[in-house]
């Protein structure tokens, strides 16, 4: 499988923005994938921001997003998004979007997010 993120950019703080990660390759089955946003800062640990179970039903948040952030995916299109909203300039890290078996194998991709004035 492949994964690619996009939709990141530079914003102004209070904006929105929707990543999106979409799924490519010969041979998978998007629903064995848990799909999962990260970011990390340089400097700093990379923090899990949302992830999502392969049905949809199951969302977790980290605390510093919730009410702002919404992770859903399209099984049918084999693509998860993030939708960003009330950005602050807290928010500006690389989103890596991330696809995850269980047996534990991730595959990746990034987006930068810059929310500045």
């Amino acid at each position: 499988v492949q994964l690619q993120a996009s939709g990141g950019g530079l914003v102004q703080p209070g904006s929105s923005l929707t990543l999106s990660c979409t799924a490519s390759g010969g041979d998978f089955t998007f629903t064995d994938y848990s799909m999962g946003w990260f970011r990390q800062v340089p400097g700093k640990e990379r923090e899990l921001v949302a992830d999502i179970s392969w049905s949809g039903g199951i969302a977790n948040y980290a605390d510093s997003v919730k009410g702002r952030f919404t992770i859903s995916r399209d099984n049918t299109k084999n693509i998860a998004w993030l939708q960003m909203n009330s950005l602050k300039p807290e928010d500006t890290a690389i989103y890596y979007c991330a696809g995850s078996l269980s047996d534990g194998r991730r595959w990746e991709s990034w987006t930068l997010v810059t929310v500045s004035s």
